[in-house]
């Protein structure tokens, strides 16, 4: 079964670009198109992708609140969102993340990239790329906590190695990576991961990210 994918975008453009891109592998098929997340949750209904590709900056109903309708609780069908920016004008990514997509990807990205984020999104894992993730939470370090407030009674549940394994998958290493730097297996890491995300109620390692810096567990810029 090929990945059923909707592009949602307001530049037809882009969107006939992407198609171009993604009608050219045999396992995805593009089944519809947007140009705002109006039409986006009108189509996500109509055509119950397997993946959203969402724009952020959209007339009528911009992409995070489009992400949110999608992936909230009263979603209608399995849809993932991957959410495309151009980072240096994109201060919502983080709200996005926050509010359910399941990741993100540079507009200017090299074509393998976009088509191995889709299967990786549709998959069910998060596409969590180190370096975006780490420039752009650091660019938006001032709206993230200072480190004089309390962390929070839910990080109190993790014991300490989970704690140590949140603080790696924050800052964007692979379980492969986090393995050779505990020395553990990468099974242990996994199952340090899937704790770690029942423990604190959350769906991957995407929002396991966002929630670490939000709650000051991992500062902007910390090594």
């Amino acid at each position: 079964m090929a990945i059923r994918v909707l592009l949602v975008d307001d530049q037809p453009l882009l969107r006939t670009g992407f198609r171009m891109i993604l009608e050219a592998e045999q396992d995805l098929a593009v089944v519809g198109e947007a140009g705002d997340g109006l039409q986006a949750l009108d189509q996500v209904r109509a055509l119950q992708p397997d993946v959203v590709l969402m724009d952020i900056r959209m007339p009528r109903m911009d992409g995070v609140e489009a992400t949110r309708q999608i992936t909230g609780p009263d979603r209608n069908g399995p849809a993932k969102v991957l959410v495309l920016t151009t980072f240096d004008l994109d201060e919502y990514v983080v709200e996005a993340l926050r509010a359910g997509a399941s990741g993100f990807l540079l507009k200017d990205a090299p074509a393998n990239e976009l088509v191995q984020a889709i299967r990786v999104v549709a998959g069910g894992e998060a596409m969590l790329a180190p370096s975006i993730t780490r420039r752009l939470l650091d660019k938006y370090a001032g709206h993230l906590p200072s480190g004089e407030e309390p962390l929070p009674d839910t990080l109190h549940t993790l014991t300490d190695r989970e704690v140590e394994v949140l603080k790696l998958v924050a800052r964007g290493l692979s379980n492969a990576e986090i393995a050779a730097d505990l020395f553990v297996s990468e099974t242990t890491v996994k199952t340090h991961v899937g704790h770690v995300l029942t423990k604190l109620g959350l769906r991957d390692r995407v929002q396991a990210a966002v929630y670490a810096y939000e709650s000051g567990l991992v500062r902007p810029g910390a090594q």
